[in-house]
């Protein structure tokens, strides 16, 4: 039983310790993998699995090397960050795959990304027919970034001239799992009364609204936990 307590608490500091360490090196780590990061993650995980399973290894002496990773690793992302010659030597650089339409088979070669994955890539692009890239670029997390000819290209409003009525807002969330969110009225001007009174109008309380949300346009957008279907689908759609 003693065992068992262990390894629990050994898991829990585990746990508890990544999640500090995500929180330290940021949001940079999940959004974006680079060769540092990749590395970062891994070596991580590692250490913190042994944490979690390995009773042979002394809990103070992971932790130890967690915190000296950790340390080590933060340091390279803050010199990553204020040196470009650091930063393109650990995260590398990004890499042309087309080029005015043509493809680039030695840079290719140089990455070691083939041909089938980047037509997988530019389909996720919505692009199934090579001839309408101009560009594609590799980026250094891995995500391939297209740069479509002209005639392929996604019309805009300004392409037709056309001026928006008025800028578009940030959507503003004022209540959630029937919370009301009290920072998010008083920072954005939104008045308790209103809100009150705009629920009032179809019979409701705050308490009945799952979300709710002050959209782009300044319409309040509102769903209930009852939301009154008659049949609602319980199940997966058949495809």
């Amino acid at each position: 039983m003693a065992e068992y307590m262990h390894i629990f608490f050994r898991t829990m500091i585990a746990f508890i310790m990544l999640l500090v360490i995500a929180r330290i090196l940021g949001k940079q780590v999940l959004s974006n993998m680079t060769f540092h990061d990749f590395v970062t993650g891994i070596t991580l995980g590692a250490i913190a699995a042994n944490l979690a399973f390995n009773p042979k290894i002394e809990s103070s002496y992971l932790v130890l090397s967690l915190a000296v990773f950790t340390t080590t690793s933060f340091v390279i992302a803050v010199v990553s960050i204020k040196s470009r010659k650091v930063r393109k030597w650990i995260t590398g650089s990004p890499t042309v795959l087309i080029e005015g339409g043509k493809l680039l088979e030695g840079n290719m070669k140089k990455v070691k990304y083939s041909l089938d994955s980047l037509i997988q890539s530019l389909r996720e692009k919505d692009v199934f027919d090579l001839h309408e890239v101009e560009y594609a670029v590799l980026e250094d997390n891995g995500k391939l970034s297209v740069l479509k000819k002209h005639d392929y290209r996604t019309i805009t409003k300004k392409d037709l001239h056309i001026t928006p009525k008025a800028p578009t807002n940030f959507p503003i969330e004022l209540i959630m799992d029937g919370q009301l969110i009290e920072r998010n009225l008083n920072e954005h001007g939104v008045s308790r009364k209103w809100l009150e009174s705009e629920l009032e109008h179809k019979n409701k309380r705050i308490s009945d609204v799952f979300y709710a949300v002050k959209s782009t346009s300044g319409k309040l957008m509102l769903d209930f936990y009852q939301d009154g279907l008659k049949q609602p689908i319980d199940k997966e759609l058949n495809t």
